[in-house]
């Protein structure tokens, strides 16, 4: 089975990669493992490597809705079996193996009305653009600020799933918002944990609540030390290993 995943410096990514690694060990099948870094057109060309070494099945874990949904139509054209997990793509593969993205934000963002009785200024970081856990946790969102009319979304803005990048980000929004700031939604606990250093550093996170989505050791951690207010369990082991049983 060929795998190209979206992005292994990412801890998620890694999880359901370890995930993917046991089952198929379990099964007796061999996993074919390409990191496509985030690039959508290394990942149409990881497909076409894999159509051309006639695999038996793919699993497409996709960069963008749009852009890599040429490596599906490729692979059903050649008659391969392809399941998506984690992430969708416009066109639609043999199978899809994931969690529903614009619920983990409704359950986010209603964590965060409720902290804040329906009331504050919240900022959102924004995952990847054009993938498909951005658009749908956007729309979850959003969703859920368009019933609590006390709620205002001051910014969003893409950190691209990065904590690094996410921590400068939300430095700017300091300086931007300083105290009229109340609440954090970061679209992964990557980002999360990013926003949580910041507002440490500015010594503003008892007045700000974060919530984020995964459920990844480093979030757990967080929660568990009062650091992260609340994360929103993604089952990456599930997914990892039902990509390989469907495949």
């Amino acid at each position: 089975i060929g795998v190209s995943l979206l992005n292994l410096s990412s801890e998620f990514i890694v999880m359901l990669d370890q995930a993917m690694e046991a089952k198929a060990k379990e099964l007796s099948v061999r996993l074919l493992v390409n990191d496509a870094q985030r690039s959508a057109e290394k990942q149409v060309q990881q497909v076409e490597s894999f159509i051309a070494q006639k695999v038996n099945a793919i699993i497409l874990n996709p960069c963008e809705v749009e852009a890599s949904s040429p490596a599906v139509s490729k692979a059903l054209a050649s008659g391969i079996p392809i399941v998506n997990v984690n992430s969708e793509t416009k066109v639609a593969p043999s199978a899809f193996v994931g969690s529903r993205d614009e619920e983990s934000a409704q359950l986010a963002m209603e964590a965060i009305a409720k902290r804040l009785g329906g009331r504050g200024q919240v900022v959102m970081l924004q995952g990847f653009l054009g993938q498909a856990a951005q658009i749908k946790r956007d729309q979850g969102a959003r969703e859920v600020l368009a019933r609590y009319p006390g709620l205002k979304l001051l910014a969003d803005q893409t950190a691209e799933w990065d904590r690094a990048k996410a921590m400068t980000l939300m430095e700017n929004w300091i300086q931007a918002y300083g105290s009229s700031l109340n609440a954090v939604f970061a679209q992964n606990d990557e980002m999360g944990l990013g926003a949580v250093l910041a507002l440490e550093h500015a010594r503003m996170k008892d007045k700000v609540i974060v919530v984020s989505v995964d459920a990844i050791a480093d979030a757990l951690q967080a929660v568990k030390d009062g650091r992260l207010d609340a994360t929103v369990f993604q089952d990456a082991r599930g997914q990892g290993g039902t990509a390989v049983e469907t495949a």
